[in-house]
């Protein structure tokens, strides 16, 4: 079929974006007592929560199931018909099963149900009829009823889907807060790839130290800072007092700022030009931290200091860049 200019692509699309939003909106009236209790079943399960449905459900589910185990909720996705055929054996006692069921009356679904209560783990269900078969065998039942369909036959599983999927995430990132999940968690079950990166090195991992750190004293003159920063060549040095603790910092733009200034770069001290108070950041830190505070304050480096301001390190964009961070 050839597509014409008199399909309207976008007025339709923009139709069936509305409805969706619509359904997922409307799920609110659903979060109830039986929502609270469903979670109290995730949060205190033993073992694994297993979700399982057919279908298109069955795609979602498979997605729910990814953001709960990312999320601190171990959690994987059974195929409820594999699970007719031996794969029930994967479901134990300590476990908790959320069926997902737009209908409620999903066959395959349904002839495990029974099954699954038998082995003594909880059946939460998920439908859009809480009046359905599904619903009544479960323990817990979380409405997801649309009032339509964005596909105009009203077939295509399409608003009832984005229901589906909206309610997992609203349980997962619930349980994600009682259970204090933290980014240092979430890097845990994401090491790979460039968000494990950013959530994985810290401040530690990445920055200079030891002899690779410029420092000068506060006594030192303008031409030595210079020659401290050629020789280290992360565009900066550092200043200390007598309790080596960091009391200023000068940067290549200090340097382009001053040469108006007609100061004799041979005989001018350091301390008369430095940038006194300078930002730093603490070794424990994720990288990450360090990278929004330089593009923040719009400045390429930074120290790393201690409880006391004593210097530890040093790092700049660089550092970052090469770490794979930015």
């Amino acid at each position: 079929m050839t597509a014409t200019k008199s399909h309207a692509f976008t007025s339709l699309a923009a139709e069936v974006l509305d409805i969706e939003a619509r359904a997922v909106s409307e799920l609110k009236r659903f979060l109830d007592e039986n929502f609270d209790q469903a979670c109290e079943y995730l949060l205190t399960c033993r073992g694994r929560v297993i979700v399982i449905g057919m279908g298109k459900s069955g795609h979602i589910g498979g997605k729910i199931a990814a953001t709960l185990a990312s999320t601190g909720t171990p959690a994987f996705f059974v195929h409820p018909g594999e699970a007719s055929h031996g794969d029930l054996g994967m479901i134990t006692a300590d476990d908790v099963v959320l069926a997902l069921s737009n209908s409620g009356e999903t066959g395959e679904v349904l002839s495990i149900a029974p099954l699954i209560k038998r082995r003594g783990a909880r059946l939460i269900s998920m439908t859009g009829n809480p009046e359905s078969t599904l619903a009544s065998l479960a323990d817990v039942h979380i409405c997801i009823a649309v009032a339509q369909e964005a596909c105009p036959l009203g077939l295509a599983p399409t608003s009832s889907t984005t229901a589906t999927l909206a309610m997992g995430d609203a349980i997962a990132v619930a349980l994600l807060h009682a259970r204090g999940f933290t980014a240092d968690d979430f890097a845990m079950s994401h090491p790979g790839g460039s968000l494990g990166r950013r959530l994985l090195l810290h401040i530690h991992d990445v920055m200079q130290t030891d002899e690779r750190v410029p420092l000068v004293n506060d006594d030192a003159s303008l031409s030595q800072a210079l020659l401290e920063m050629s020789r280290k060549g992360l565009g900066m040095t550092g200043v200390v007092n007598q309790q080596q603790q960091l009391i200023g910092v000068f940067t290549d733009g200090d340097l382009r700022r001053i040469l108006d200034q007609r100061i004799d770069l041979h005989t001018a001290a350091i301390a008369t030009v430095m940038t006194r108070t300078p930002i730093t950041i603490t070794a424990d830190v994720l990288a990450a931290e360090g990278l929004k505070l330089m593009e923040d304050r719009k400045i390429n480096g930074l120290f790393v200091v201690d409880a006391e301001q004593r210097p530890v390190g040093a790092l700049n964009m660089h550092d970052l860049l090469k770490a794979g961070v930015v």
